[in-house]
């Protein structure tokens, strides 16, 4: 009689696995709801987000507290003249 030790998969592999397969299921359930292909709707998603990243950038960089100091002096420098 052979014993055998079953190993177990270590709880990250698991949790990713379980992560990526919701995705899915996530991605599958909005797909059929919106009557679309499952990679379309993925493609979209993805284009979105990169939308999404754009315009936080661009919003990031025009309310930088450094950049609304400098622009508040200068503005209060006018004043003052």
């Amino acid at each position: 009689m052979i014993m055998r030790t079953t190993s177990r998969p270590s709880p990250s592999l698991s949790a990713t696995g379980t992560i990526q397969w919701l995705l899915n299921l996530a991605t599958r359930l909005l797909a059929r709801s919106l009557n679309m292909p499952e990679p379309l709707v993925h493609n979209t998603g993805v284009f979105v987000f990169a939308q999404v990243v754009a315009v936080e950038n661009s919003v990031g960089r025009t309310l930088c507290p450094i950049r609304l100091w400098h622009q508040f002096r200068n503005w209060s420098r006018r004043w003052e003249r």
